[in-house]
């Protein structure tokens, strides 16, 4: 069963998801090793939500949530009953129509935006790096990307530009003159900083430099044709924006040097600027909870058209999920069939030829059933398939030992 446990900014403080973006990912390892009933686990921990998708036994999900949440609060250290009352809980279809709606955008600060499909990305990337995936977190991580690209590419929803970047950006436009003639300075260097570049670039900015707390800047700016800084203190001085995008708490104010007129905003998380630092002269701080306050009205028609894109993937999953052990159970008999083939192929003196010719016909011969498969389930006639199955090739045996591990045998 597929269970998803998520907070976000709609329902909680950006301090709550501070913390967990910060110890949340790193601790499903221990939350798959240390649990009888978690199968596998991918953490998604952005700046404006976290979420935890899990594979779990049927009847399990109770155990697997409070579990999630002990791990969690103590890896991130959160109060486990603050986190118990911030997040909401999706099991099965729910969770697939969820993450498909996560990762097209729809569930963002911006709706739409760009970032977070490759977010959503990234995070079944690390879970595959420690280890933490399922064939069934495979399938359903993979078809949200695919869902994802369709939406972009059948709606309105696909137009360029939709960030909480871009929106900063619009909001610290009524406070900028002209872009090109303003001193911007990055701090940070990872992927969200470079599509930083991208949209200041597109503002007209001219004279971009940055500074990296690890050391990167030269590498950076090198790259995307920046200046890069030695001293945090002394290009603050020399910029009138500062952007913040980093891991690291970066600035504070014993870094701020002058007092005059300057504009940052922060977009880090977890928090790259302390808050006295709003308080000082002449600073004017945004942050993500003050941006996302500023988030623009979702396009209705475009985010309708959106949903329906969405609902008819998640149902098509879900259908194909339905059908699946089917087409295991007959792939199983045709592979049995063919192994005993080869080998009495082989025993007459038969040779490799022989072998990937009989291979590539039983491939040939799966292929149309498999297609039939998904077409019946995604009409509502699964069973039409198992049943003939049964009536003509007399697997349903095999189908029903399939089924209570059904990411194995799919994987």
């Amino acid at each position: 069963m597929l269970l998803c446990l998520t907070a976000n900014h709609r329902n909680t403080s950006f301090d709550l998801l501070e913390k967990l973006s910060f110890g949340a990912p790193e601790a499903a390892r221990s939350l798959v090793e240390g649990s009888a009933v978690v199968r596998g686990a991918v953490i998604l921990a952005t700046c404006n939500r976290f979420e935890a998708y899990l594979e779990v036994p049927d009847a399990h999900g109770d155990d697997a949530a409070a579990a999630t949440v002990d791990v969690m609060s103590r890896a991130s250290g959160v109060d486990p009953a603050a986190l118990r009352d911030a997040v909401t809980v999706f099991s099965g279809d729910d969770v697939v129509q969820h993450l498909f709606s996560v990762s097209s955008g729809l569930e963002s600060v911006v709706v739409g935006e760009d970032e977070i499909s490759g977010q959503v990305r990234r995070s079944l990337e690390r879970a595959r790096t420690i280890g933490t995936t399922s064939s069934e977190l495979e399938r359903l991580f993979q078809k949200a990307t695919q869902t994802s690209r369709g939406v972009k590419t059948r709606t309105a929803l696909g137009g360029a530009g939709r960030s909480l970047v871009r929106l900063s950006l619009e909001l610290a436009s009524s406070r900028i003159t002209d872009w090109s003639m303003t001193k911007v300075l990055l701090v940070g260097t990872g992927q969200y900083a470079a599509t930083t570049v991208t949209a200041l670039r597109d503002r007209g900015v001219e004279n971009l430099s940055v500074f990296s707390p690890s050391g990167r800047a030269a590498a950076f700016a090198t790259k995307y044709s920046v200046h890069a800084e030695l001293s945090l203190a002394d290009a603050i001085a020399a910029s009138d924006v500062v952007i913040t995008c980093t891991a690291y708490m970066a600035i504070d104010p014993s870094v701020i040097v002058n007092s005059s007129r300057r504009l940052i905003i922060d977009l880090g998380l977890p928090r790259n600027v302390d808050p006295a630092v709003a308080s000082m002269p002449g600073i004017e701080l945004l942050d993500l909870e003050t941006i996302s306050l500023h988030a623009p009205i979702e396009e209705l028609t475009a985010a309708a058209d959106a949903r329906a894109l969405i609902g008819e993937a998640a149902a098509g999953f879900t259908a194909d999920h339905s059908v699946e052990p089917a087409i295991v159970a007959l792939r199983s008999h045709v592979f049995d069939l063919l192994d005993l083939e080869i080998a009495r192929a082989r025993s007459r003196g038969a040779g490799d030829e022989t072998e990937a010719a009989l291979r590539h016909l039983a491939g040939v011969f799966l292929h149309g059933p498999s297609v039939r498969a998904r077409e019946l389930a995604r009409a509502g006639r699964a069973n039409d398939f198992i049943d003939g199955l049964d009536a003509v090739y007399n697997v349903r045996a095999a189908l029903l030992a399939e089924e209570p591990e059904i990411g194995t045998a799919t994987a």
